[in-house]
């Protein structure tokens, strides 16, 4: 069901901090910020040559990952990011095999506009996972 590896997500306290580290020490090609005001966060994407890294921040007070930021205040893996065919049918799947998506369920667009879902980590050895369709 599942493709390649498309992201891991960090949570940072400091985009432009975060940013730098990954250009300017580690040499990586990195993106603008882009606002997401739908899903809460600011984010960055890291390019590698095999994946992505997310670096999230929240934005605003409601940000869904502003708790989490609190209790990880120096930053932390947020999620896994995996790629999939058809996120319909994923999602049936995984629900006839008892897993939890969470929200309402139903896809919404990600930080690449194409379809994404959050899977519960209590349902994934501790591991919050997202899947995106290709």
């Amino acid at each position: 069901m599942i493709g390649r590896l498309n992201h891991v997500a960090i949570v940072v306290a400091d985009l432009a901090a975060a940013s730098e580290v990954y250009r300017h020490t580690l040499g990586a090609r990195v993106s603008e910020p882009v606002e997401l005001p739908e899903h809460g966060v600011t984010t960055v994407f890291v390019e590698l040559p095999n994946t992505k890294i997310e670096l999230l921040h929240p934005l605003g007070a409601d940000s869904p990952i502003s708790g989490f930021l609190h209790k990880h205040p120096a930053g932390a893996i947020h999620h896994l990011c995996y790629e999939v065919a058809d996120i319909g049918a994923a999602a049936e799947t995984l629900r006839k095999r008892g897993m939890r998506i969470l929200g309402d369920g139903k896809p919404k667009l990600g930080a690449h506009d194409k379809p994404v879902l959050f899977l519960h980590p209590k349902d994934f050895c501790g591991t919050l996972i997202e899947l995106e369709q290709l």
